[in-house]
């Protein structure tokens, strides 16, 4: 058993989680794979569980009824790496706009001393391809909110692509993360600050998605903008000391 869990949520990825899986087991570090799946209409699921008979000890799959939203696929993923052995546990996106080789860094960053290895757009510039320039802009003064509201010194505060040392999955109450959206990145970034975990940043390229459908909306974003302002208003009658 690896140390190693990769977590990858899907919904209708049919085009990209086959070559997404072989990229990631043809890594040099040994890295397990858990596909939370949202039961897709597509087959994404089918695709899954036919490799699985190839790749039987690394490949996991946990099905739900339905699309139930980004932070509770995540939620589940963590809760099942707790139950398990895994000392570093990844999330990442399916479409390849999170490079699987940079699972390596993230990694590399975690065993010198990062408790989150953030895979980083902004921390050496703007690191975005493809995206249209509205979506930059928007994707880059969001970060700069969520630094103005919270304190962090996060430069990238809406990543996705990360590694959290189980220490810091073990001393979050999930029941406390209330955003669903990719407000809940942030979130959870947040609540690892306010407990004093190290937060390190890597750079990455980010590459939009070349097959499947986007499932970003300016609804997502509205709620992790007003979520991250009521986030901080209910971190004020919170405590966070760290389990003895």
């Amino acid at each position: 058993m690896s140390k190693n869990l990769v977590i990858i949520p899907t919904y209708n990825e049919k085009e990209n989680v086959e070559k997404m899986i072989r990229k990631v087991f043809s890594l040099e570090t040994p890295f397990e794979l858990l596909i939370i799946e949202d039961n897709s209409p597509d087959g994404t699921a089918k695709i899954v569980k036919s490799l699985q008979k190839e790749f039987p000890e690394r490949l996991h799959i946990h099905e739900r009824k339905g699309k139930l939203g980004l932070g509770t696929a995540y939620i589940a993923g963590f809760e099942w790496a707790l139950k398990r052995d895994y000392e570093y546990i990844f999330e990442m996106d399916c479409d390849f706009s999170h490079n699987p080789d940079d699972l390596e860094k993230l990694y590399k960053a975690a065993l010198e001393g990062a408790d989150v290895a953030i895979g980083s757009r902004y921390i050496s510039g703007i690191n975005v391809v493809n995206w249209p320039l509205g979506r930059v802009l928007m994707s880059y003064f969001a970060s700069v909110y969520v630094r103005t509201i919270t304190g962090m010194k996060v430069m990238d505060t809406t990543a996705g692509f990360k590694c959290y040392r189980r220490k810091v999955l073990e001393t979050i109450d999930f029941c406390e993360i209330k955003l669903v959206g990719y407000g809940f990145q942030v979130e959870m970034k947040f609540t690892a600050y306010k407990f004093g975990f190290n937060i390190v940043e890597v750079p990455i390229v980010f590459v939009d998605r070349q097959e499947g459908t986007s499932k970003m909306s300016g609804g997502i974003f509205n709620e992790a903008l007003w979520g991250v302002l009521k986030m901080k208003i209910r971190s004020w009658s919170r405590k966070y000391e760290m389990p003895e």
